[in-house]
């Protein structure tokens, strides 16, 4: 009961806190004309959102960092090395992002920081991840018991470590399109890994999660259709980065290939379009990511959010028990 109750607290202050934060940020971010600029490549209904309010992920992330420090100093919540790491992946993507989008809004288009710029603060902080689990005493093995596999991977944890936080991060910012889209299908990606992290002893790390999806439905009153205000590199990059995180540190990795399997196929369909127009000079979607293609089909913006969240709602209960069974 007492698990129970703070569950239910973390999401309502992770939701509350976000909320008014987003009624300052919005208007204070419209006045300082901190708008996103679209890609001359989308369609007409993406150009009218022109100037609309960008970097609204710190309407998320500040709450969560802040009410998760609030609650280790009254010791709501145990603090462990594993928080720890969550922290500084979320802050440290976060921050990769916030100048990212800077960037972008100081030189009037959609390049900010370069690929290698970004590769290399990446890599910096999967240094510093690798560095405090090993000196927290974390394993280094690649353990999945129902499928018999325990494979030690020693120094390369850390090249694993990496791959899955730049995969993750690229993932949730490819498929960050559409109003609503990231944001909904990342609250419903942390609720099932509370849920994972909760059974399988991970507290601190199940009430990060919920104090985070409280953030993000509170972002969400903000960012569905019409959006007024998107998250930005600032958000989706930390959402991405925080979900591989704990992916590896509640030892459930391959339950992310579940859980966040639209944000792979979105990826995915960036990859092979690149693909087949090499390879057979010919387009295999209309528009990718994937929710593009479905617009140039003619379906409206708010029904492939729904379509898309309802499929990974249904993901996301298959990943519960994928996640708590293996």
């Amino acid at each position: 009961m007492l698990l129970l109750t703070k569950a239910v607290f973390a999401i309502m202050i992770g939701f509350l806190t976000s909320v008014v934060l987003g009624l300052i940020m919005v208007p204070l971010l419209k006045r300082l004309r901190v708008g996103q600029k679209i890609s001359i490549f989308v369609g007409e209904t993406h150009r009218k959102k022109e100037g609309t309010p960008t970097m609204g992920g710190l309407i998320f992330m500040i709450p969560t960092v802040a009410t998760t420090i609030g609650l280790i100093v009254t010791n709501k919540i145990s603090y462990t090395s594993n928080l720890g790491i969550v922290l500084l992946v979320f802050i440290g993507y976060t921050l990769i992002g916030f100048l990212d989008d800077f960037l972008s809004i100081k030189k009037g288009n959609n390049e900010g920081l370069s690929v290698y710029q970004k590769l290399l603060m990446q890599v910096l902080i999967a240094i510093g991840f690798f560095y405090i689990y090993m000196r927290s005493g974390g394993q280094t093995a690649w353990v999945v018991g129902t499928l018999h596999i325990d494979l030690e991977l020693g120094w390369l944890y850390g090249l694993a470590i990496l791959f899955v936080l730049v995969g993750a991060s690229n993932a949730v910012n490819l498929t960050d399109g559409l109003d609503g889209l990231a944001g909904g299908l990342s609250a419903i990606a942390f609720i099932a890994y509370a849920l994972i992290s909760l059974s399988v002893g991970f507290e601190d790390i199940g009430l990060f999660s919920l104090i985070l999806v409280g953030g993000l439905f509170g972002f969400l009153v903000y960012n569905t259709y019409p959006a007024k205000i998107f998250m930005g590199d600032t958000g989706s990059l930390a959402l991405g980065a925080a979900m591989g995180a704990i992916a590896i540190l509640t030892h459930r990795e391959l339950t992310l290939l579940v859980v966040a399997f639209i944000f792979v196929i979105e990826t995915l369909s960036v990859i092979l379009q690149t693909f087949w127009v090499i390879v057979f000079k010919r387009k295999l979607f209309l528009m990718t990511p994937l929710h593009h293609h479905f617009e140039k089909l003619g379906w409206f913006e708010s029904d492939i959010v729904k379509l898309f969240w309802v499929a990974g709602l249904v993901l996301a209960m298959a990943g519960i028990i994928f996640g708590v069974w293996v």
